[in-house]
């Protein structure tokens, strides 16, 4: 049986126009700033007066760990919001923005899939409002304002062998990670040794997303460590005096952005850190704005729950006061079977001990999640070959580990498929059996915090960390730094820093290879193993099938 693809699915949506979306939430024409007929900002002035409203019931989706047989986390979101809508809850949905980099590298899209998608899908997976583009802009306006000062002068006394803001844009590009700026004689300034990173690593997206308001957006990027001097004091954005004109740059990125699904539900699409490499979470702003206007807001976090959902707790949640009522966390039968051992071309065949052996991975993850305080479910996404026995295996297994598994059958069939994963959502978040609790405490040594993250959630035996590191947590903590919680940049496909191994490994070695202090957005970046701020494209890039055809439409995209 030929299905269609996801960009041919979207082509043929009915959308309904964005100031219809937003009367559904009680969102006026006049708060609305329509990028076109199907996609809008929302005021700043009308997301103020929401102050006093009450809030809704928060669900996240995190799913296990990412396996080239595919597990759908953004489509399980996107299904559950219509879902809950089609049992007569009043649902938003909360995604994060696609990144060009890696959509024209291997993923091709991150608009949901089948029909359970946010469209427009096409503007959504490219320019979309422009909000990459003007944190690019940001970002590097501040670059070249710090080679700037030093060219003129050098009045704040910068080490140039410290600076540590490095350059961005929205690309995989490997060539970028390590370059050599200012050459060509005096007029072009005094080389240095710096580097690239993609957008969604920028601090400046960090603190877009963690942001209340334009007002504790400007105070943040004041806030950024740019350099040292000699000495190793800091020297701040609000030093280069880059923070006002920044906000200028941030103004209309700031503002949450409203599209719909492909049933005509509400979603918020805004921000997009990563969560391998950054907090991979949707903005705080968003968020909240979408808790006071929906009775259910649903909303994922990056990758799968070991990166995504621990930073949504402890970071996230943290920082912005929010709490999940209910936990989703996705699964599909053919992960587990890779999980188990089966190599991607053997998927097809029916093999219910491989099933079993992979649940390992899934068991970890929901054992995870409860460590939280939060009532969790498992979502199968179904796909056309999983068989009766397998699916069966899956249930059994969580079952054993004290939840329930659910078949959700929304790709194929939208929220007619995902109607009972609704309603045992809608259960657990109404019961009120939720008492969050992050991982760690605020006054937990920075070193500690990694520690915490390593063994409890990654089951590692040890962390490494050279002299220099320690040294520079321990800096860091004298500096007045020490309460901000830990980003754990590492792959997303292990419980380890080895990507190939699967399952649920215990007792490996996490290494620190290099920490970085994003005081601006509030947390400090650990880096692990071989991970990369500015990633690669592959060996074939999705790039290579995106095309126009002969009718302008767009191919490739999916």
């Amino acid at each position: 049986m030929a299905f269609k693809t996801d960009i041919e699915i979207a082509r043929e949506a009915k959308k309904h126009p964005i100031q219809a979306i937003g009367e559904r939430l009680g969102i006026p024409t006049e708060a609305l700033v329509p990028y076109g007929h199907d996609k809008a900002k929302i005021g700043q002035d009308f997301i103020t007066g929401l102050a006093g409203r009450p809030d809704g019931k928060l669900i996240l989706v995190t799913a296990i760990n990412p396996t080239p047989a595919g597990e759908g986390k953004t489509t399980t979101t996107v299904g559950l919001g219509d879902g809950l809508n089609r049992i007569g809850r009043r649902a938003a949905i909360c995604i994060r923005e696609a990144s060009l980099g890696p959509n024209f590298g291997m993923k091709g899209g991150a608009a949901g899939g089948g029909y359970a998608q946010v469209v427009p899908m096409e503007e959504m997976n490219l320019h979309f409002t422009g909000d990459f583009h003007a944190i690019t802009s940001a970002h590097n306006l501040l670059s070249a304002m710090i080679d700037n000062h030093i060219y003129w002068g050098n009045a704040l006394g910068i080490d140039e062998r410290r600076v540590v803001w490095r350059r961005v844009m929205d690309m995989n590009d490997r060539a970028l990670r390590d370059i050599v700026v200012s050459l060509g004689g005096v007029s072009n300034g005094f080389p240095r040794q710096t580097g690239f990173d993609i957008t969604v690593a920028s601090e400046v997206m960090a603190i877009l997303c963690l942001s209340e308001n334009l007002a504790d957006l400007e105070r943040r990027l004041g806030d950024m460590i740019v350099a040292y001097r000699r000495d190793k004091s800091p020297v701040y954005c609000r030093d280069i005096k880059a923070d006002g004109a920044m906000t200028v740059l941030l103004r209309d990125a700031m503002q949450p952005n409203l599209v719909q699904t492909l049933e005509n539900n509400p979603a918020f699409v805004h921000g997009g850190p990563f969560a391998n490499i950054a907090h991979g979470c949707n903005s705080v702003i968003a968020t909240k704005t979408a808790l006071k206007l929906a009775d259910f807001v649903v909303t994922e976090a990056g990758f799968g729950a070991d990166l995504g959902a621990e930073k949504f707790m402890n970071i996230k949640c943290r920082k912005a006061g929010l709490a999940p009522d209910a936990v989703v966390i996705v699964a599909t039968v053919r992960a587990m079977k890779m999980n188990g051992g089966v190599a991607k071309s053997d998927l097809g065949a029916e093999n219910v001990a491989a099933v079993q052996a992979g649940c390992a991975n899934l068991g970890r993850h929901i054992e995870n999640v409860k460590s939280f305080g939060v009532p969790v479910v498992v979502g199968i996404n179904h796909f056309a070959g999983d068989t009766e026995a397998e699916i069966a295996a899956v249930k059994a297994y969580v079952a054993a580990q004290g939840s329930e598994a659910i078949l959700c059958k929304h790709w194929a069939e939208g929220s007619a498929g995902i109607e009972d994963l609704a309603r045992r959502v809608a259960e657990l978040a109404e019961g009120g059996s939720a008492d969050f609790r992050t991982l760690y405490p605020d006054e937990m040594g920075l070193m500690a915090k990694i520690e915490t993250i390593a063994t409890r959630i990654y089951r590692a035996g040890s962390v490494t960390a050279d002299a220099g590191v320690r040294a520079q947590l321990k800096a860091w903590e004298e500096a007045g730094y020490g309460h901000l919680p830990v980003c754990m940049a590492k792959t997303q496909y292990s419980f380890s820093t080895d990507p190939n191994l699967r399952g649920a490994p215990e007792g490996h070695v996490i290494p620190v290879r290099e920490v970085r202090l994003s005081a601006g957005a509030g947390f400090v970046v650990a880096i692990c193993g071989e991970i990369m701020t500015m990633p690669g494209l592959p060996k074939v890039p999705a790039s290579e099938t995106i095309r126009l055809n002969d009718a302008g439409l767009i191919e490739g995209l999916f």
